[in-house]
């Protein structure tokens, strides 16, 4: 039964939907746990290639504790202790962590590797991969390095007419975990019109709190006059939040934090519906709700889909050596 809105007409109160599930989903928790036990267990400092996660609060916070972020490996010193961030990274990688002897902690969250792994698989059975994905994503960039002459990138349903294949009859698609649903689902089918011959993973690989998301934001949509997304600039998971609020035709921003709202944007908005990437901590969404209620919004409904009780378990480097550790992550 499709979701409706508690008292949606008896009230002339501004209204807040808080989304639920939101923020942080497993692979995030996971990453995080990974920097602060490590700095637990082993002492700063710890080096990261790229952002653990996309959100600049996260990185800020982790930053003050002892991590130390870099761009890529040949800035970390021979023999010292690394982190791959949650988005994976490319073989080439991996043997350039070896070849300068770091002791690595792998934090690749487990649906990536899942996506690595279907790479490698289809790739050695010499089928042409077609990644669906952003260029430059930090999750792409690493898929693609799994076979990349045998992989194509496409990124619109433009893409696809203008892809030429060595073989129509041994060809397959994969995805990046964080794309648009929607968007995703344009592609796929003009691919099959395509390429009729074309192999999918056996699971969906956009993640499931991807998906629930922006089913989210799709239930409450057209309740709502505005849509705030809590999360950085270069979270891709973030951004399709707000392109699916603006698909289904309410005005949607993505904020860092409350700071930056433009309060004009409130100007004779009577209901906002709030959620928040994959990356981004919960105490931002606290202190926007604070601030909507200071700006009129009295009201909130907590509007819960679907229940997410997801958990993934540490990496092998890390899960003995830190039984004994309790951590908190940043929920």
């Amino acid at each position: 039964m499709p979701w409706k809105p508690i008292g949606a007409n008896n009230s002339a109160q501004k209204k807040i939907y808080l989304l639920k599930p939101r923020g942080f989903c497993a692979g995030v928790v996971r990453a995080i746990d990974v920097v602060k036990i490590a700095l637990d267990l082993y002492g700063p400092p710890v080096y990261v290639r790229k952002e653990i996660v996309h959100n600049k609060h996260v990185v800020d916070e982790l930053r003050q504790a002892g991590a130390m972020f870099v761009e890529e490996l040949e800035e970390v010193p021979t023999g010292a202790r690394a982190i791959f961030s949650a988005h994976g990274v490319s073989p080439e990688v991996r043997r350039q962590a070896k070849a300068r002897q770091l002791q690595l902690i792998d934090a690749t969250c487990p649906l990536v590797t899942k996506v690595h792994l279907e790479a490698v698989k289809f790739a050695r059975e010499g089928c042409t991969i077609v990644l669906i994905g952003h260029k430059d994503h930090d999750e792409v960039i690493g898929t693609l390095g799994e076979a990349p002459q045998q992989t194509f990138l496409v990124s619109t349903v433009r893409d696809v007419d203008a892809l030429h294949v060595p073989d129509p009859r041994r060809i397959c698609y994969l995805t990046q975990t964080t794309l648009s649903l929607d968007e995703t689902r344009d592609i796929v089918i003009r691919l099959k019109q395509r390429f009729p011959l074309i192999q999918g993973p056996p699971a969906q690989d956009i993640c499931y709190a991807t998906e629930n998301r922006q089913m989210a934001v799709k239930a409450v949509a057209h309740f709502c006059d505005l849509l705030l997304v809590v999360g950085s600039e270069n979270s891709s998971n973030s951004k399709r939040l707000v392109e699916v609020g603006d698909n289904t035709g309410v005005r949607s921003f993505l904020v860092n934090d409350w700071d930056d709202v433009d309060t004009g944007w409130l100007e004779g908005v009577r209901n906002v519906a709030v959620t928040a990437g994959a990356s981004a901590p919960e105490h931002l969404v606290e202190k926007l709700i604070v601030a909507l209620k200071e700006h009129g919004f009295h009201q909130l409904e907590e509007v819960e889909l679907v229940e997410e009780d997801v958990r993934f378990s540490l990496p092998g480097e890390l899960s003995t050596a830190a039984s004994g550790l309790t951590t908190i992550s940043t929920r």
